[in-house]
């Protein structure tokens, strides 16, 4: 019996797969694809309806040749790139250039484990032409809009910018909530608590909800100082007390957006960090031992939330061993998707979920424990019995005026034994228990005292990577496998900055997307860009036909951009000058924007070519000598915080230091975020002293 050859994209992949077939199998790698369109031409013939002219990727000649070689030698050639369209299409370049039949040629598999392997070998199907034809589809109209477009912003506006169906509207989105944030006037109001004492001497603080029934806002001091001056003869007495009993559900297992959005609350991971290290956890890790290599999670691409049965049972089994009965649903649970999902695949959960994080960590990079274990974690969580709070809900009179108490006591954990969702409001307290004192109907209360406080409304908070890929989830743009890659364009082209893990954009950010919204306004029109992706997915189901979807957006584009390059003059974004001189040709320096951010370099560019970095000082000084402390960034463009008189003093920080030194061990605190904005917390690691910023 002669040989047969399995192609993958990944080494890594055909190393794991390699373990699971015998020897009558040969497994070969891609290293990706191998066919696309050329760099150095548009390569789309727009009179022959839309017909593409791929070749071979420069520097794929001799894996080309490799697998050829392979393939004449063996017996049969079956193709297993990823399970989604971009796999799909790789396969189908694979057998237009090894000229391989028309028939049963491609296999796919979900997780890359024994079972999941030796099943797909004995279930070859035909090549689906509708899922490539929607990944040419994709792959056209990204080259229309960037071959096209993009030549037209490096003449009117900058070189080396670039424009793309889902990029700019990314970008347009965190350059419109800058304007929401610049254009936000807060409004003044106030709160307040009342600290009261129950006949057993246990203080608990109630807020101030209605007046007269009718629930109440205070605008001003003078609005407060009112109300303050009618409470002062005030009697505090319980009016009502409502307990019940409260179920809180578990979140759905991962799908691509939400575990990018969760990684990045919880392991501060970017959506490329979080997706490389995804990738390796799917295509397999040496486990060592009997099992080898061994892929851990099911495939990382999905929008869906589905779980297969098999998968359920092996959850039900481990639940209730490791946790009991009580921690099972009566009935399995299943997760609805959001109605445009394509849900080809399941959500994103272990391959085992016997393969307990702990057991594994030897074996695993840093962050490969950490993300596997919030997978592993999110799915088992999934699987469990609801969490059971008592709520206590307090209502106390004073007069005309009511305040309320309320309060939880978790009854019973269920999932939170294991896992606790993460949350992108800071200011939104995390699910705790607050006990009341035993408080009844009449009872008559001892005021402690009233804290009003001062308020202001805030604006709209800038996007995050977990906010920002939330949202465009939700309008439909892009899709699993573009989240990642297109924060990192907009970046890399300096249309917008991460500063404090929020997302804001440059002058030439916003110099951009105006120009689009005027010339341009259905690539940069979220409902276009979403209707653009429901197409794509109408392709893959057969209802479309990829070249008039094409022809469709082509020939009214050509018409405004035709119009663009004649209304559009050339657009001056002048330099910002400083005040620090050229070290080699005495020119003022100007503020550019690089890749990390802001930095000085010579005017007289290309003949001087001089640059230094920006020195941003946050008026703090150096805790080890009499030098100030400015903002550094590494190689890779992490910033932390340094001494002006580096190399002498080597005083470093990750967090930003402040003037302030710990009032327990002496020293120098520094800044962390926490849910209630910024609090001081010392570094030393056996102090651990903290206080809240007011």
């Amino acid at each position: 019996m002669g040989k047969t050859l399995v192609i993958v994209e990944s080494p890594a992949k055909a190393k794991t797969i390699s373990k699971f077939l015998g020897r009558n199998y040969t497994i070969k790698s891609s290293m990706g694809h191998i066919r696309d369109l050329p760099k150095s031409q548009f390569g789309i013939d727009i009179e022959n309806n839309f017909e593409p002219r791929y070749i071979t990727i420069r520097g794929k000649g001799s894996i080309v040749k490799e697998l050829k070689s392979a393939a004449q030698k063996s017996q049969q050639v079956l193709l297993a790139p990823d399970p989604d369209r971009e796999g799909e299409a790789i396969a189908w370049h694979l057998q237009k250039l090894l000229g391989l039949p028309s028939g049963p040629i491609r296999i796919e598999f979900n997780e890359i484990t024994r079972n999941a392997i030796q099943e797909a070998v004995k279930k070859p199907r035909e090549i689906d032409q509708k899922r490539v034809d929607a990944q040419q589809a994709r792959r056209i109209l990204d080259r229309v809009v960037g071959y096209r477009l993009s030549p037209l912003l490096w003449r009117k506006v900058r070189k080396g910018l670039s424009a793309g169906r889902v990029q700019s509207v990314a970008v347009r989105l965190i350059v419109e909530r800058e304007q929401e944030i610049e254009a936000f006037q807060p409004e003044e109001y106030w709160s307040l608590t009342g600290y009261l004492i129950s006949e057993e001497g246990k203080t608990f603080s109630a807020k101030l909800l209605k007046k007269a029934d009718k629930e109440i806002a205070i605008k001003n001091e003078e609005e407060m100082a009112a109300i303050l001056a009618e409470l002062k003869d005030a009697t505090y007495a319980v009016s009502e007390v409502k307990k019940r009993e409260r179920r809180k559900n578990p979140a759905a297992p991962f799908t691509t957006s939400t575990l990018q959005q969760e990684a990045f609350r919880k392991l501060n991971f970017t959506s490329r960090r979080t997706m490389r290290v995804a990738q390796q956890l799917y295509e397999g890790i040496d486990l060592g031992g009997n099992e080898g290599s061994v892929g851990l999670i099911t495939y990382i691409r999905t929008d869906s939330t589905r779980i297969a049965s098999v998968a359920q049972e092996e959850a039900s089994n481990f639940i209730k061993e490791r946790f009991g009965d009580d921690y099972l649903p009566k009935t399995q649970r299943q997760f609805k998707s959001r109605k445009e999902v394509q849900d080809a695949h399941e959500a994103i959960r272990p391959t085992s979920v016997w393969r307990e994080p702990i057991t594994l960590k030897s074996v695993l990079t840093r962050d490969q424990y950490r993300l596997y274990n919030l997978i592993w974690e999110r799915f088992v969580a999934s699987q469990m019995q609801a969490a059971i709070m008592d709520t206590l809900s307090v209502d106390i009179s004073a007069g005309q005026y009511l305040f309320r108490a309320t309060g939880s006591l978790i009854k019973f954990q269920g999932f939170l034994r294991v896992y606790q969702e993460g949350n992108d409001n800071a200011e939104k307290e995390q699910e705790k228990e607050n006990r009341l004192p035993d408080l009844k109907t009449g009872q008559v209360l001892k005021l402690e005292k009233l804290d009003p406080k001062q308020h202001f409304t805030q604006p709209p908070p800038r996007y995050t990577e977990a906010t920002l890929v939330k949202t465009m989830e939700e309008m439909g743009i892009g899709r699993p496998s573009t989240y990642a890659p297109t924060i990192e364009t907009i970046i890399q082209r300096g249309y917008v900055v991460r500063e404090q893990k929020q997302f804001m954009p440059t002058e030439l950010g916003i110099v951009v997307v105006d120009l689009l919204k005027k010339h341009f306004k259905d690539i940069i029109d979220i409902e276009f860009t979403a209707h653009m992706e429901r197409q794509l997915d109408e392709i893959e189901t057969g209802k479309l036909s990829w070249r008039e979807v094409l022809a469709e957006f082509y020939n009214p584009f050509i018409k405004v951009l035709e119009k663009a390059e004649q209304e559009i003059g050339t657009i001056d974004i002048p330099d910002e000058v400083s005040e620090e001189k050229c070290e080699l040709c005495g020119r003022n320096l100007v503020v550019k924007m690089g890749r990390f951010g802001k930095f000085l370099a010579c005017p007289g560019f290309p003949e001087c070519r001089f640059t230094k970095p920006v020195v941003e000082t946050i008026g703090v000084s150096c805790p080890n000598c009499d030098g100030e402390i400015v903002v550094r960034r590494t190689k890779k463009g992490r910033k932390f915080y340094g001494c002006t008189n580096y190399p002498d003093c080597t005083f470093v920080s990750w967090n930003k230091p402040s003037n302030k030194n710990c009032p327990e061990c002496n020293t120098r605190m520094v800044e962390k975020p926490s849910r209630q904005g910024v609090r001081l917390v010392c570094p030393n690691k056996e102090c651990g002293y903290k206080e809240e910023v007011n």
